[in-house]
């Protein structure tokens, strides 16, 4: 009795992140709502509908997570990694190409993309992992994470063949930021550096041409304003011309007129700003800091190591979405195609939220249970 009384009394304490999401989520809705007004429906539902239905299934997942024992999750890691990897494959087989890219795979009237679900088991890898290596005074060493690097790589390069250069670079940067939280020593952690400064021009040569494109006007947008400049330039504009209070709901031009692109993906943030201004900006981006803050919360009270690493892997989860998204958006990032934590319209990427949270809140109530 006094476990469960204990255990509901820490759910109490994590409003911050119930707040933040449900706030998130709304704002969101809205954002989509009025990207896609004046423009006919391509699916069974409208988009921010369809994005509210998948809220609903995320919490149900969220919940789900929430109610089995992170232990029990980390302990079946490597089964979900393995699942991942054939799905990664299947979408390869089987998937559906759209836009260019195979990233989808279909069940009838819905689309997943696998690649989301892998950067949530990236974190259970990487903690499972860690979880039978003991860190020698507090530190490992570049052998201790062998394991975890050459798992990430595998299914990374999976991803880059979709291709989708976004998710891969995610999924990196979540299990690199884990790997080093889990103590990598400062002498690893250099040579990580010189090994990626090295790999630079492979990694070049390997990039398509429209990659390349975009990277080269990342520094000169004008130099290909009509083509692989004209993301940034028009997200640029809509981003400034919103002021300090915005233009109004639904009266933004550049994403009403539709001169933004993929303003109901990757550039939500940009309708967001056109509309809402900087106040609007700061206090999305201030719901964002709340849910990493109680994230950093979190794991600065967990007692089992690996709760702990769990739950710095979950705030890069969302940290690095937020600042690579923002950043093109604001012509500060070349632009890779990563969509904004809960703004975005996607399906598997809400759902995925939604069960890293689940797993946030699951570290929090079983704190004392280690």
């Amino acid at each position: 009795m006094a476990e469960k009384v204990r255990a509901e009394k820490l759910l109490g304490e994590c409003w911050p992140a119930l707040f933040a999401v449900t706030v998130l989520f709304i704002m969101g809705v809205l954002d989509l709502y009025s990207a896609s007004s004046g423009t006919e429906s391509s699916g069974w539902l409208p988009i921010y509908a369809r994005q509210a239905l998948f809220f609903l299934v995320g919490v149900g997942a969220g919940v789900v997570v929430l109610l089995l024992d992170y232990r029990r999750w980390v302990e079946h890691a490597w089964i979900l990694y393995g699942i991942c990897v054939i799905l990664l494959v299947a979408v390869l087989i089987v998937g559906k190409v759209t836009s260019g890219s195979q990233r989808w795979i279909h069940l009838g009237p819905v689309a997943f993309q696998p690649s989301e679900l892998t950067k949530w088991a990236m974190l259970l890898v990487v903690a499972k992992h860690f979880k039978s290596i003991p860190a020698i005074y507090g530190r490992r060493t570049l052998k201790d994470a062998l394991k975890p690097a050459l798992a990430t790589a595998l299914v990374s390069g999976l991803i880059v063949l979709q291709p989708d250069l976004g998710s891969a670079i995610l999924i990196l940067l979540i299990s690199g930021s884990t790997i080093i939280f889990a103590g990598l020593s400062l002498g690893s952690l250099l040579k990580v550096a010189l090994v990626t400064v090295a790999g630079l021009p492979l990694a070049w040569r390997a990039l398509a041409e429209y990659q390349k494109r975009r990277i080269i006007t990342f520094f000169d947008p004008q130099q290909d304003p009509l083509g692989a400049g004209y993301h940034v330039t028009q997200s640029k504009i809509a981003v400034g011309s919103g002021g300090l209070w915005g233009k109004g709901y639904m009266q933004g031009t550049q994403s009403q007129l539709h001169f933004l692109p993929e303003h109901h993906t990757d550039f939500a943030f940009s309708v967001w700003a056109e509309e809402w201004g900087f106040v609007g900006c700061v206090v999305l981006l201030g719901m964002f800091l709340l849910l990493l803050m109680f994230g950093l919360y979190v794991a600065s009270r967990a007692e089992d190591p690996i709760a702990r690493l769990l739950a710095l892997g979950i705030v890069a989860f969302f940290f690095w979405p937020v600042v690579i998204n923002v950043g093109m958006t604001l012509g500060l990032m070349p632009v890779v195609g990563i969509a904004l934590p809960f703004i975005s319209y996607g399906g598997s990427s809400l759902l995925v939220c939604m069960m890293a949270v689940g797993l946030l809140l699951n570290i929090h109530t079983r704190r004392f249970m280690f």
